[in-house]
């Protein structure tokens, strides 16, 4: 029976040394730029959580922002509070410590959360880019279409797909045994990460991870791609120009998040793994960029809420 190596701990299973321990590189192993990654990645972190949580409470307060675009908007707000909160306690925690180490379990559990989160977060895209194609193309029809048993089915369903869609990924990770090399090339525990580093064939899981991203992209995106082509032909038929910058208004900033949060998402996820930085440049604006950016796009360019910020503010 060969020795246990130096570093994580391991169990000795059969001639296998079964490691219980992974280590997370970080984005850089010299400690003074780890010391200024810290410091950003912090301010990063309490203006996401200040940002959203500001959102929800504006939305919460003010009786004008009682309508299905703002109900999903307090809910994206909350996904992302969930989604950055994943990933940046355990990153901030390892750019200070030592010793940079998660258990295979709290690794796995990770990456559930990371999936669920995200997976939602994609539906709930879909179904506020529905809510715009219903304000824009159906405005008179617009309260009976979004009626609230329908936004409370829209949210239910989200939060549905997104844990159906990582539970599996999730329980076949735990079939898989990990021997060796224990280093993880990233600042969290993503699957297309953990993959290469097990010592039984991974291609199973592979394949469920790509199938259920690829199916999860097919359900949502043709929603999205419908809604918004839909949206512009509306658009290109209204004949002032004050009356297409006020239609277009209403969903730019949906727009500009969908793209950044699918194209890096599914760049992600649906590429093969290069351990390259690149990958994660990627990680890091899906699950902390686009959770700091979304309260700024959506109250910088949305007259209504600026109005209830200040109003509440001022309260």
């Amino acid at each position: 029976m060969s020795p246990a190596p130096e570093g994580p701990v391991t169990l000795i299973m059969k001639n296998l040394t079964i490691i219980t321990e992974f280590v997370l590189i970080g984005l850089s192993g010299n400690p003074q730029i780890q010391t200024m990654l810290f410091v950003l990645f912090l301010v990063i972190y309490l203006l996401t959580l200040m940002g959203n949580l500001m959102m929800i409470l504006v939305i919460r307060n003010d009786s004008h922002l009682q309508t299905p675009m703002y109900f999903f908007l307090g809910h994206l707000s909350f996904l992302d509070l969930c989604l950055s909160s994943v990933t940046m306690p355990k990153m901030l925690q390892n750019l200070l410590a030592q010793k940079k180490t998660i258990s295979t379990w709290g690794c796995v559990t990770q990456s559930f959360f990371l999936i669920f989160s995200g997976s939602t977060e994609a539906c709930l895209l879909s179904a506020m880019a529905y809510d715009r194609y219903a304000a824009i193309c159906h405005p008179l029809l617009y309260s009976v279409v979004m009626n609230r048993p329908l936004c409370v089915g829209m949210i239910i369903a989200a939060w549905a797909v997104g844990f159906l869609n990582s539970l599996p990924n999730s329980l076949f990770t735990y079939n898989l045994h990990f021997c060796g090399p224990s280093v993880i090339p990233h600042f969290c525990c993503e699957l297309p990460s953990l993959f290469p580093l097990s010592c039984t064939d991974p291609t199973a899981n592979e394949v469920l991870l790509a199938g259920s991203c690829a199916l999860l992209g097919f359900v949502t995106l043709p929603l999205i791609l419908f809604s918004y082509s839909r949206i512009i032909s509306a658009i290109l038929v209204i004949r002032s120009s004050g009356g297409q910058g006020k239609a277009f208004s209403t969903c730019s900033s949906h727009l500009t998040v969908v793209l950044l949060y699918y194209g890096t998402a599914l760049f992600r996820y649906m590429t093969p793994l290069s351990g390259s930085k690149l990958e994660q440049v990627v990680s890091i604006q899906y699950s902390v960029i686009t959770s700091l950016l979304n309260p700024l796009i959506y109250s910088l360019k949305n007259q209504e809420v600026k109005a209830a910020l200040h109003k509440m503010l001022k309260q």
